[in-house]
């Protein structure tokens, strides 16, 4: 199929399965182009075969500057630059906090959140110069809610919140969009091949991480949550000329985020004289929420 004019191109990593396959999937299907990464090339080379004027596919692992630079040069050359990135790439590591190891929670982040940080930068300049652009940032439910064997993942996921809610005040006035994809448990590969566990495990923790871990793996290809569906879900929300900060996906991560949610403002609601309490009696200097505003800050 030959894009059209209107025709986007987008930038997806870890399309080797789930996610990231259904996504580029449904984008080249559409008739967008689509730069189709992932670690193994030969995973994804269908898509060349099937799309080959619009899908360029490439090597890259996240956490390679040099591979980094090559697709992004890849996208600017052959289509003009990226309109959608979709940080998607990463995988998960159960352990209790206790168990961690040093080495495997490194490299997680380096994967789930450092190369994330960095193939945003690397794309950043064009959709600046061009005012316009989307960047797509896959966490997870477990990126709102810390979870028994899911701790150093759930913190990996926490991070790209922070880093993707101030990423979107401080882009959107440029005309640039920032989704967060909050998926709840799906069908995918990510409760298998994607996931690590810890060589040291201690049997306290066995009520608590282990039944987590059990309970994952007796889950796994048992998920309610769809792929195909999900991506769906986000090619809906980049098409929007509105699209929202956060997408909560699936029935299953709506009703655990809306009860955290919950349980949360009941607990501020519960200590809120407590937590007023802490500050000077005069109320001191106070800062606003939006520090270009005229008299942002006042004593």
């Amino acid at each position: 199929m030959n894009p059209s004019e209107s025709a986007k191109t987008w930038l997806i990593t870890g399309c080797s399965t789930g996610f990231g396959r259904e996504l580029a999937r449904r984008v080249l299907d559409r008739g967008d182009r689509c730069v189709v990464t992932a670690r193994d090339e030969s995973s994804i080379a269908e898509f060349a075969k099937r799309f080959p004027k619009t899908a360029y596919v490439a090597s890259l692992d996240v956490t390679d500057a040099d591979g980094r630079e090559r697709v992004v040069k890849l996208a600017e050359s052959a289509c003009g630059g990226v309109d959608v990135l979709v940080n998607n790439a990463g995988y998960g590591y159960l352990a209790a906090i206790e168990e961690g190891e040093d080495e495997e929670i490194r490299a997680m982040f380096e994967t789930n959140f450092f190369g994330l940080a960095a193939l945003t930068r690397r794309v950043l300049p064009g959709m600046r110069a061009r005012r316009k652009g989307h960047i797509v940032n896959i966490s997870s439910v477990g990126g709102l809610i810390g979870n028994p064997a899911s701790g150093y993942y759930c913190a990996t996921k926490f991070a790209v919140e922070g880093l993707s809610e101030a990423l979107s005040k401080e882009v959107g006035p440029l005309g640039i969009h920032v989704t967060i994809v909050e998926p709840g448990p799906f069908r995918t590969d990510f409760q298998g091949r994607s996931i690590h566990g810890t060589k040291h495990a201690i049997d306290d923790y066995a009520p608590t991480v282990a039944a987590r871990r059990q309970q994952l793996k007796s889950s796994d290809g048992r998920q309610p949550g769809d792929p195909v569906r999900a991506a769906d879900s986000i090619v809906a929300v980049v098409d929007t000329a509105a699209p929202p900060l956060h997408l909560v996906l699936g029935a299953v991560g709506i009703d655990r985020v809306r009860d955290k949610l919950t349980s949360f403002l009941r607990s501020m609601d519960e200590w809120d004289a407590v937590s007023r309490g802490a500050d000077f009696p005069d109320g001191g200097f106070i800062v606003d929420a939006n520090p270009g505003a005229k008299g942002a800050a006042r004593s």
